[in-house]
């Protein structure tokens, strides 16, 4: 095998953005040249995030065949730019569910199965796999949680043995940890890190490189101290100040020479590094000085990271417009027919993002009527497509009991229902485009293909009674005659998606459809 691998872990808290010094990582080695793929290592105990709460977890990016991972997936391909599968993503669930379907088929000879070797080898299993099916040169996994969680310590034992099967110059351990600043006494302290290190250490792994989130400069004692009491070397200790923004990163990075530090001890032979192109995104970026206010009206805006794509990919249509997007997080239950103006009238464009279950459902619909009567531009994402559907056909056809299946399952007008397998729609589907409506215009062609995830289509049987109205059908998945994309005639820009286009934007080659409601936002 030629691939190589570097394992990403953390210590002292979470959320230190190890997921963004590892995508950053990536993106260094890409612009030297280097094949990168990411994964990820996700210790808890569901399967995958499909069943999982947005206000506990946040959201669940869908790759292109159809898994279902953590968000952290979706970071890692808009850095990289590659496009990542279910071999990106591994949990305990997984590794779990297939150690024990091994047994009940009698593959261990009767042997008592284990934490080791037999969980174990199932991780180091899908370390090969990821190899294998990405013909990576480099491999760069990221083990979830912090080191001391219970949680994490078979996949910490699998990495450790896995540099003893390929070799060191084939291994890198990067480290990422907390160095608190206390205001009271003004001083930086390192304790945390070297406890961090330690426990690592008992667990048989060296760290090759510390990555410091810290607030504050550290001085060259400070830096010597930890590689000295963590038993690494200088140039190893790098330092992840906070950014402005978080294409900031891989620029702060390079700086201090990871890329040259990471190929050289992977023997790594690459171009010199080239970050030219990413250089100038951030430049643009710092320099947008318009603003236009978008108003994102869901059913989960209590945690951002439940719609963390969508608002990236907000962002990366500003970036292509030359503005800088605010988008607002407005709680649906907050909204009424009575003060849905009052709320929204100061925004620039309304955006709705999918969604499941019944709640907060009608003050969607009262935005969805406010954008679509005062010419104010919408786009709606799945559940925001199935409901835009829904609020025309009440208020404008005059079919009011026109709901959902999904809403009402005794409904005697499902005009959403479930689809013809009645399972979840997942990963990349085929949808034709309208030649000379708004969509065609704005893709430039009549096929492409978008990634999904919902389980509720716009029903089959009843296409019929949009014929001859201003909702056109604008979008259909020709093989199922499913309707994949919505837009009003004579409005500005009213279009929806069955589809989630926010998975495939990236920071420096925005989606199409986001790039131009932002534009038509800014009029």
């Amino acid at each position: 095998m030629n691939t190589k691998f570097i394992f990403v872990t953390g210590g002292v808290v979470s959320s230190l953005g190890k997921g963004i010094n590892a995508s950053s990582l990536g993106r260094l080695l890409k612009c030297r040249g280097v094949k990168v793929f990411m994964q990820k290592f996700d210790p808890y105990i569901n399967v995958d995030p499909g069943n999982m709460s947005p206000l506990q977890h946040g959201e669940v990016f869908v790759t292109d065949d159809g898994a279902e991972t953590d968000l952290d997936l979706g970071h890692y391909e808009r850095f990289i730019d590659e496009n990542l599968n279910k071999y990106s993503s591994v949990t305990t669930g997984k590794i779990y569910l297939r150690v024990i379907d091994k047994e009940r088929k009698g593959a261990f000879d009767g042997a008592t199965v284990q934490v080791i070797p037999h969980i174990t080898d199932e991780i180091k299993l899908a370390l090969y796999d990821v190899a294998k099916n990405s013909d990576a040169d480099v491999v760069i996994t990221e083990i979830g949680g912090t080191v001391g969680d219970i949680e994490s310590l078979p996949f910490l034992e699998a990495i450790r043995q896995f540099r003893r099967d390929i070799g060191y110059q084939n291994t890198m351990y990067i480290h990422n940890t907390l160095v608190p600043y206390i205001s009271a006494s003004q001083e930086i302290k390192t304790k945390p890190t070297q406890h961090s290190v330690k426990e690592l250490r008992s667990l048989g792994i060296n760290p090759d490189m510390i990555i410091l989130r810290t607030e504050r400069k550290l001085n060259k004692a400070q830096r010597d101290k930890i590689a000295l009491f963590c038993d690494v070397k200088q140039e190893c200790v790098i330092e992840a100040e906070d950014c402005e923004s978080l294409y900031d990163v891989p620029l702060m990075l390079a700086k201090q020479n990871i890329d040259d530090i990471v190929c050289n001890h992977l023997r790594l032979k690459t171009k010199p590094l080239d970050m030219s192109m990413w250089e100038k995104m951030v430049s643009d970026i710092k320099s947008l000085k318009e603003r236009v206010k978008i108003a994102l009206v869901g059913q989960y805006v209590d945690l951002k990271d439940s719609y963390l794509s969508v608002y990236e990919a907000l962002k990366h249509a500003g970036y292509s417009n030359r503005v800088d997007v605010i988008t607002e997080p407005i709680n649906s239950s907050l909204i009424n027919d009575g003060n849905v103006t009052e709320i929204l009238k100061d925004y620039q464009g309304i955006i709705v993002p999918g969604g499941f279950g019944i709640g907060n459902v009608e003050g969607i619909l009262s935005a969805i009527k406010f954008a679509r009567k005062n010419k104010t531009p919408y786009f709606g994402i799945c559940f925001g497509m199935q409901l835009a559907v829904i609020e025309y056909s009440r208020n404008v056809l005059g079919y009011n009991q026109a709901t959902s299946r999904e809403l009402d399952q005794n409904t005697e007008f499902p005009l959403i229902d479930l689809g013809m397998n009645k399972g979840m729609r997942l990963g990349l589907y085929p949808c034709t485009l309208q030649k000379g409506s708004k969509v065609f215009e704005i893709y430039g062609k009549e096929k492409i293909f978008e990634r999904h995830r919902h389980r509720y289509e716009v029903n089959n049987n009843l296409h019929h009674i949009f014929k001859d109205t201003d909702l056109v059908f604008s979008g259909i998945n020709v093989d199922e005659g499913f309707a994949e994309m919505v837009e009003l005639k004579g409005h500005p820009f009213f279009i929806a998606c069955q589809f989630h286009p926010e998975f495939l934007s990236r920071p420096n080659r925005c989606h199409p459809l986001f790039k131009a409601f932002i534009k038509e936002s800014i009029k």
